[in-house]
């Protein structure tokens, strides 16, 4: 991460909350800003004021007047690349993948340890993605309840699925490229293409297509 110092945007109506989340960012090295939102509509406000997006914004999903969900529909309207973890106490499978369809970057409980927090920030900032352990699980155990009928796979080229076995292993771009001895750009030129093949909206959903289609094989 080259010791770059980040900005973050907790997004929660319950105060005490937003509050001991700022105590344990304070105590984060990479963070450097914190802002704080009641609800999805201070949320909104709030990244309109600011000069620069933040790197990352905590969301939670219950709040009023805007809830969660809605705030993250818009933000991915208006705001295509930002980056956001979604703070909740929902552990329901199809709940997440509903949240990861819309586009956020990782999820991560309310009763996590901080130092799991930190993990999570850190990861979507070099990774693009965050899931806790047993996210490949819930996935598989997701398709499978639906025992749909499988739909057509694009084609992937052999170079194409190497640059996305790596990214479902949470390899960055230079580690990637150093990897299979080609240039970062020729990387993310590859990252376009299968966001673009798998029609995900981000890396997060780029892994759960994979998982979702044993594209990959991750522990």
């Amino acid at each position: 991460m080259d010791n770059k110092k980040i900005n973050v945007v907790i997004a929660d109506d319950h105060k005490l909350f937003r509050k001991g989340i700022r105590s344990l960012l304070e105590e984060f090295p990479l963070v450097n800003k914190i802002y704080e939102a009641g609800n999805g509509i201070e949320l909104l406000e709030l990244l309109k004021q600011l000069d620069t997006l933040p790197e990352i914004i905590l969301l939670d999903i219950q709040m009023p007047v805007m809830n969660g969900i809605d705030a993250q529909r818009r933000i991915r309207q208006l705001y295509p690349l930002q980056k956001v973890i979604i703070l909740t106490m929902e552990d329901d499978e199809q709940f997440i993948m509903h949240m990861i369809s819309e586009g956020v970057s990782g999820y991560l409980l309310k009763d996590a340890e901080p130092d799991e927090l930190e993990e999570a920030i850190v990861k979507v900032v070099k990774n693009d993605f965050y899931f806790p352990p047993g996210l490949a699980q819930l996935v598989l155990k997701s398709t499978r309840q639906k025992h749909n009928l499988k739909q057509d796979l694009p084609e992937f080229s052999d170079r194409e699925l190497e640059v996305l076995d790596l990214i479902c292993r949470e390899f960055t771009a230079p580690e990637i490229a150093e990897k299979l001895e080609i240039s970062p750009r020729t990387v993310e030129g590859h990252r376009r293409k299968l966001l673009e093949k798998s029609g995900s909206k981000n890396i997060a959903g780029l892994v759960v297509f994979a998982l979702k289609n044993n594209l990959v094989f991750i522990k």
